[in-house]
């Protein structure tokens, strides 16, 4: 039997793993994470030798009661065969005991491939078990939408619907999402911060009525079946460096550092996770005090870390809190009220190390790189380089290069003096024709808008 899910907010019944993917956010709000976290011994972490067959395996553990181990193993093979690198996930050196793991060689240029790739395989199977169909809505701050779009274009039982802050990504991942010529995903620009459009987005879904309605799903990493396939690259870096490893994470909404996480509870012997942020450090805040600050969005040159509320944080703060979710509910509405709340163990979290760079240290960071290496990082891989720099961790570290640097062009000529090579992918992509529609801060817009695009409402 495959692992049961719970809410961190303790008022939902357990789930397993396809009513989590299907639903995204449990009933009560809160989010789902494993009663128990399978484990790995080192023996079993070794023998993975392709990346797909990785995948596999950490998550058949979760899936089984779904798709057998065989046919997972086809659908990760399917799932990375557009992938246009070998390795899917190369690690390569950049200086002494720094290390890249180059995430950005999927179809969208960014590491939300990974796990979007097989969330929509996944769907695919969860449909075809349980019937029915499915509407994605998301959240996006730069590059979740179109990763989510492409993941599940042309789908014939599943709409996608991506919110995004207008004005607030770089044109690049504007026109990623919004010139996808699919009937079935839907790009919405929304006057606010990447904050609002999950507020609008988590708002939907307390709505019983119409998330029943409209068989609402998500593709953020609120839903669990992101985070799983992420878990996956962790595991892949201690492989390939063949030893323990600490790893640097620029982020924003803690989802991708949660997986890192994830793969120490699975077993994985990592030393350290480094959290890089930029000016919205409120991460960096949480770790060296204990205390979750909300402040106001500060735009900056790495867009996608533009947040100031990290969803995925909540899943830390469960265990904090010990499994507790009437005490993680109360700190959750304290936090809205009062927009600050300290969390028990927060600052003592001995394996998070944390630091934050303002626009001119990434700049610098970048400039840095590409004039010592020759490599060219984008603005968001430039502040986990600078975390790792800085972090005083020794041994290996592997960073995680999250995005092409051909995403964030302007950013990257600025700091290097020329524009990054521009991969056949995106050769074309000013001269698509956009389709997006604009939208309001406005919840009773939102719901109008979810009925007019839905084929099944």
């Amino acid at each position: 039997m495959s692992i049961r899910l719970v809410s961190t907010r303790g008022e939902a019944p357990p789930v397993d793993v396809t009513t989590a993917l299907l639903t995204g956010l449990a009933p009560d709000g809160g989010l789902y994470v494993p009663e128990s976290w399978p484990r790995f011994d080192r023996a079993s972490v070794e023998t993975g030798d392709r990346f797909p067959a990785v995948v596999a395996g950490i998550l058949d553990p979760f899936t089984s009661d779904l798709v057998t181990a065989s046919r997972l193993r086809t659908i990760a093979d399917d799932a990375f065969s557009r992938f246009d690198h070998g390795d899917v996930a190369p690690v390569v050196e950049l200086d002494e005991d720094l290390y890249l793991m180059e995430l950005f060689w999927g179809p969208t240029l960014a590491f939300k491939d990974f796990a979007l790739q097989m969330l929509g395989r996944l769907f695919d199977v969860a449909l075809e078990v349980r019937g029915g169909n499915a509407m994605i809505l998301g959240a996006t701050s730069g590059d979740t939408g179109s990763a989510a779009m492409e993941a599940f274009r042309d789908r014939e039982w599943v709409d996608v619907v991506i919110l995004f802050p207008e004005g607030r990504t770089t044109e690049v991942q504007r026109r990623q999402m919004t010139t996808i010529e699919a009937p079935n995903v839907h790009a919405i620009a929304v006057e606010g911060t990447f904050d609002d459009c999950q507020d609008l987005v988590k708002a939907v879904f307390a709505d019983s009525h119409l998330r029943r309605e409209m068989s609402l799903s998500t593709a953020n990493s609120i839903n669990f079946g992101r985070l799983i396939t992420q878990i996956a690259y962790y595991f892949w870096g201690y492989v390939r460096l063949g030893g323990r490893v600490s790893f640097a994470v620029p982020s924003g909404n803690f989802g991708n550092v949660y997986s890192g996480y994830a793969a120490t509870r699975m077993g994985l012997p990592v030393e350290k996770m480094i959290v890089g942020s930029n000016a919205n450090n409120v991460l960096d805040g949480f770790f060296r005090s204990g205390r979750l600050e909300l402040g106001e969005v500060v735009p900056t040159i790495s867009p996608s870390m533009d947040i100031q509320i990290p969803s995925n944080l909540e899943r830390l703060m469960f265990d904090m809190y010990g499994g507790d979710g009437d005490r993680l509910r109360e700190a959750m509405v304290r936090l809205r009220r009062e927009r600050s709340v300290r969390v028990p163990g927060g600052s003592e979290s001995g394996n998070f190390v944390s630091r934050w760079y303002d626009d001119r240290e990434t700049t610098s960071v970048m400039a840095d790189v590409y004039r010592t290496t020759g490599q060219i990082v984008d603005p968001h891989t430039a502040v986990g380089i600078a975390a790792a720099r800085d972090s005083r961790v020794e041994g290996p570290i592997v960073c995680l290069a999250t995005a092409h640097p051909a995403k964030f062009p302007r950013a990257v000529g600025s700091a290097i003096g020329r524009p990054p090579p521009v991969p056949t992918s995106l050769a074309d992509l000013g001269r698509r024709t956009e389709r997006v529609r604009r939208m309001g801060n406005d919840l009773g817009e939102l719901r109008r808008l979810l009925q007019q695009v839905s084929r099944f409402a």
